[in-house]
């Protein structure tokens, strides 16, 4: 059964490319023909983007530089790639707005509820930058915050690999896979590291799917947001 609103998590590497920083408008095209076909089957799409490719707060922090400084600056980061992949989405013909949960009103609209609900409804994707808008918290739990917020039946997150494993699938070829996952298993087992574990408590609190696939494999976002077997699924 297709999902009606979706939240896809996007990291800022992913935004990279292969490059070693900073942002592939070639890679965010491509992300654009992924997510045209989940728009034409009706699902709507919220998305949120990390700022990894330019900033990440953890890294900058010292040598001078506040913790919440350096946390506020992976932020700003975030912001950078909502409102460039919105423009590139645009320019391939999917109808983008982006938000920021902080205001910069100079370069993007704030994020609000009833703006947010009044764009999906009208078919357009809404790319949130700015994470929660407070520091010391990851976009994976700003992800799970503003899915519950704006009522998504899924969040989507893509990866490196096709799913969650019991270790590392890059280094260990006899790496097992899993198809599905309870919230106390993913939970429970440190090995599992797909996403932080206060995004994971948040998302058992209201008992909501998360489902963890490869960006790269052509179809996996439509696939996933139209309820069929994709990657790993927690719930």
């Amino acid at each position: 059964m297709a999902y009606k609103r979706i939240l896809l998590k996007l990291s800022g590497e992913q935004l990279q490319g292969d490059k070693d920083g900073g942002f592939d408008a070639a890679r965010v095209k491509w992300i654009a023909t992924q997510i045209k076909p989940v728009l034409d089957a009706g699902t709507q799409v919220a998305i949120i983007v990390g700022g990894g490719n330019y900033a990440r707060g953890a890294q900058l922090a010292g040598s001078g530089i506040a913790e919440v400084t350096a946390h506020n600056a992976g932020m700003l980061a975030t912001i950078m790639n909502a409102i460039t992949v919105a423009d590139v989405f645009n320019a391939e013909g999917v109808a983008t707005r982006a938000l920021s949960t902080v205001e910069v009103n100079q370069f993007i609209d704030q994020y609000t509820y009833r703006r947010a609900i009044s764009h999906l409804e009208k078919g357009r994707v809404v790319i949130i930058g700015g994470g929660t808008g407070r520091p010391f918290v990851t976009t994976d739990t700003a992800a799970v915050n503003l899915a519950l917020e704006l009522q998504c039946d899924a969040i989507i997150k893509t990866t490196k690999v096709d799913g969650v494993y019991d270790k590392d699938p890059l280094k260990f070829t006899d790496a097992q896979k899993y198809e599905y996952l309870s919230y106390d298993e993913a939970l429970a087992n440190d090995g599992i590291q797909v996403m932080d574990k206060a995004a994971l408590g948040m998302a058992f609190e209201d008992k909501k799917t998360i489902i963890i696939c490869d960006l790269l494999t052509d179809g996996n976002i439509a696939r996933a947001a139209a309820g069929q077997n994709v990657g790993t699924k927690i719930g």
